[in-house]
């Protein structure tokens, strides 16, 4: 009868340790949440372009008085598609939503916004993405909650969807216009 090796062992011992990793990392209730370094911190400065003749967004509607959305967003991004509807009931209810252009082609946005409709109050395009980086965005759509301070409240990573608005924004929205 042949003997086991450790070093025969080893291999499934490692698997099996990674599998249960794997396993209770996805049980986790926010799995799909990835956190922002910039909570509760001032948002970075905006060093976008003008998109056609669409308002433009700079620096100062941070620190406004009011409660907004900052969303970036492109027009080459499906869920984007898929968040837009969510994002034009939000501002229909008279929440300030503003756009960011995340490395996107002009024209593509602003067909973008004549195709689906202008939600936003007003846009900046990041045709290299600098802005983005300096916000902390790993890919778009990412929307910021910032308060009227310009403070950074909170971040939804991903599509703003029902569920992430029922379930994380619409509660901090309505302690941030408290």
């Amino acid at each position: 009868m042949a003997r086991l090796s450790p070093l025969m062992i080893l291999p499934p011992l490692v698997f099996a340790g990674l599998a249960g990793l794997f396993v209770a990392g996805m049980q986790r209730e926010n799995s799909q949440e990835i956190p922002s370094a910039l909570a509760g911190q001032t948002a970075p400065a905006l060093t976008l372009i003008t998109l056609g003749d669409l308002p433009v967004l700079d620096s100062d509607v941070l620190a406004d008085g009011e409660v907004k959305l900052v969303n970036f967003w492109a027009s080459w991004c499906a869920p984007c598609r898929v968040e837009h509807p969510n994002l034009a009931a939000l501002a229909a209810e008279g929440i300030p939503v503003y756009g960011i252009n995340y490395k996107d082609a002009p024209d593509n946005a602003l067909a973008f916004l004549d195709e689906l409709g202008d939600p936003y109050t007003a846009v900046g395009g990041d045709p290299q993405g600098a802005t983005s980086l300096n916000w902390g965005v790993y890919g778009v759509p990412e929307t910021f909650l910032v308060d009227g301070d310009g403070t950074i409240i909170m971040r939804v990573a991903g599509p703003v969807t029902q569920r992430a608005i029922q379930g994380r924004l619409r509660p901090a929205l309505d302690e941030a216009l408290r």
